[in-house]
């Protein structure tokens, strides 16, 4: 569990990168909205446990950003195999298939969304959270790397990414919901991956591209209240290039042992694959110092940080 000196938030920062607030306060103030439920789509940045484990190191502890988030209002959240309404599918892509480790029954973005809709009705009180687009930039960057596309190839698939993850914004609010929060991928360019392969520049234009183009298309929505986009890049940089200001004192290397020997995370075989990781396949029994359970997901403690942070951010609005 995390120590109680980890758990601080920098309001400041927040209110910094939230283009959308007007106003900024402490994280004491109370929300407007009293939701009854949180329902999440995404990849594994946002999966729950689908398949039994979240991607962070799995130590019974609230290790999700998405479930730090709605447990901010005292709403509990699970996984959608597990009876729950979080949808979201570790390596799943946003409206591609097969997913990021060529799995074709993995549900996308779109399929979660087809399913939630088919059998659910969306009341005010509730609030949805839309979170994707790290799938979609590694599968592409792959493929980059393979030769199987070209880098204009590339770019063009990961723009058409936000553009999809856009539509499933909008198909929300038209259905109904009224409390939206986004979030496209962080900046890839900041994990251990990205360093390990040396395609920092690469892929933080990618993370760019992905991001600039799902928040573009949703310009009329995020003019008003009902979808509020969260930069979740502008934290995880924070976190990893200033470490210490949040308590952290590793954020290049992964905390994880737990090599997978299959397909993994989608960045290789004989890889770390945190949805594998325990308190018994660490490196460090300080696992909450540092930033990345494997190389790409988050540890508990960096995924509690975010959730924080879209809490602050949306507070002041909702």
């Amino acid at each position: 569990m995390a120590a109680n000196w980890m758990r601080r938030t920098l309001v400041a920062a927040a209110c910094a990168s939230a283009a959308l607030l007007t106003a900024c306060g402490s994280s004491s103030v109370e929300s407007a909205i009293s939701p009854d439920r949180f329902v999440i789509f995404g990849d594994g940045l946002a999966d729950q446990g689908q398949l039994g484990t979240s991607y962070s190191v799995n130590d019974g502890s609230i290790n999700n950003w998405t479930a730090q988030f709605a447990s901010r209002y005292d709403v509990k959240t699970t996984a959608s195999s597990k009876g729950g309404t979080n949808y979201a599918y570790g390596n799943a892509r946003i409206s591609a298939t097969p997913d990021v480790v060529g799995n074709a029954n993995t549900p996308t973005v779109v399929k979660q969304v087809d399913t939630f809709l088919a059998s659910n009705k969306i009341t005010n009180d509730d609030i949805f959270v839309v979170s994707a687009g790290v799938s979609d930039v590694i599968a592409n960057t792959n493929a980059f790397l393979n030769g199987t596309i070209t880098e204009e190839q590339l770019k063009a698939n990961v723009v058409q990414a936000g553009a999809d993850l856009a539509v499933q914004v909008r198909r929300l609010n038209s259905a109904g919901a009224k409390h939206i929060v986004v979030t496209g991928t962080y900046d890839l360019s900041r994990s251990p991956w990205a360093k390990a392969i040396n395609k920092e520049a690469l892929l933080s234009s990618l993370s760019i591209a992905l991001n600039n183009k799902l928040k573009i298309d949703l310009t009329d929505n995020l003019t008003g209240k009902q979808v509020m986009y969260i930069d979740v890049a502008y934290e995880v940089n924070l976190f990893e290039g200033s470490p210490g200001s949040f308590g952290f004192t590793n954020s290049d290397k992964p905390v994880c042992n737990s090599v997978d020997t299959g397909a993994g995370i989608g960045i290789g075989t004989n890889e770390i694959n945190s949805a594998l990781c325990t308190t018994s396949t660490v490196n460090d029994v300080n696992y909450n110092r540092y930033v990345f359970a494997d190389k790409i997901y988050l540890s508990p403690e960096a995924n509690r940080r975010l959730g924080d942070y879209a809490r602050d951010i949306i507070i002041n609005q909702w």
